[in-house]
């Protein structure tokens, strides 16, 4: 049975959320240095269309960087782990003026730590910070130990650990609560949310989605909540393809029978 059979053979009121780094690009040594499929926008783009606009990314990503390497697209997102989103009528919440300034806080008391190890890679963003150390495992304990203690003078907020990455947001934003936010709307209303991750930062968004009814997909090894498994960020991309061709083909199967 294929993975896309497996979810269901007619699939006419589907939502699909997404992961970016490490789902719909491969992960790379550094935020910049990812590599893009030349493909991957025409592909979204048909889903898009196929789904009635019911595909969002759900990122640890600033909208603004999902903009420009997914462009022309202009698509519904949750950024910096739910601290951001952007509707799917183009409305994008404001961020919270503490959360932003809690994230700079943080950042603020990281930079002593980045500058005596030039392979860390500190990203703030706009309510959120993140200190990578893929470039550097061995540091990994200090990043923890310079993280926790970043956090604890930073009310509400929270480290959500990643792929050799640690992350610091506020409590109250998440993944999964970012989905919910977009069911409650259209076009995602009504629909059967499917979320695709790879990463721990994705495990609260696999639960949300099937809380919701839907499936949570975790790409690769490691223990999830989610309910299915692929392979390979080649396999979301055939995924992608193949859910979008289930929704023309019984579009277009009705339209018959009409």
């Amino acid at each position: 049975m294929s993975q896309i059979d497996a979810i269901s053979p007619a699939i006419p009121l589907l939502a699909i959320f997404t992961d970016f780094d490490g789902t719909l690009v491969e992960l790379a040594d550094t935020p910049d240095s990812i590599q893009v499929d030349d493909t991957l926008a025409d592909q979204i783009q048909r889903a898009v269309t196929e789904l009635d606009s019911a595909f969002a990314v759900l990122t640890g990503r600033e909208i603004s960087d999902i903009d420009k390497y997914l462009a022309p697209l202009h698509l519904p997102i949750a950024g910096a782990h739910g601290t951001q989103r952007r509707r799917a009528d183009g409305f994008v919440e404001t961020v919270d003026p503490a959360a932003v300034l809690g994230a700079e806080q943080i950042a603020q008391a990281l930079e002593s730590l980045v500058i005596a190890n030039p392979s860390l890679i500190l990203e703030p963003k706009e309510g959120a910070v993140a200190l990578h150390y893929r470039q550097a495992p061995e540091l990994e304990d200090a990043v923890r130990i310079a993280m926790e203690e970043a956090v604890h003078n930073v009310p509400d907020f929270t480290l959500v650990p990643g792929k050799m990455v640690l992350e610091a947001r506020p409590r109250a934003a998440s993944k999964g609560e970012a989905l919910r936010a977009f069911m409650r709307e259209e076009p995602f209303l009504g629909r059967t949310p499917i979320f695709i991750g790879d990463d721990t930062t994705d495990e609260d968004a696999f639960i949300a989605a099937q809380d919701l009814g839907g499936v949570g997909i975790k790409l690769g090894d490691g223990e999830t909540a989610a309910r299915m498994r692929i392979p390979n960020v080649a396999s979301v991309h055939a995924l992608i393809r193949g859910l979008g061709d289930i929704v023309a083909r019984d579009r277009d199967a009705a339209a018959i029978t009409h």
